[in-house]
């Protein structure tokens, strides 16, 4: 069986050529809502599944969560 490439599961970042205000007001859109859509999606999972890695010597979906945290406060610490 070929092993799935995991290493970057919704691909790589390639910057739009123009970014629009409409994009903008997307991508503002996506984060805000973020925090809400992760809840949803935990509420299903148990303890158990928390702690398990996404990927082989990947990260647990618990770090995960909480990197996704720490990744917000810090972008809401870095305003001017």
């Amino acid at each position: 069986m070929k092993e799935l490439n995991l290493r970057y599961p919704i691909g790589q970042f390639t910057k739009p050529e123009n970014i629009e205000k409409s994009l903008l007001d997307n991508w503002i859109e996506i984060i805000g809502s973020f925090p809400s859509v992760l809840n949803n999606t935990l509420e299903a999972i148990s303890e158990n599944q928390l702690d398990m890695p996404y990927r082989k010597d990947g990260w647990t979906v618990r770090q995960v969560v909480h990197h996704c945290a720490d990744s917000h406060m810090n972008a809401f610490s870095s305003l001017p």
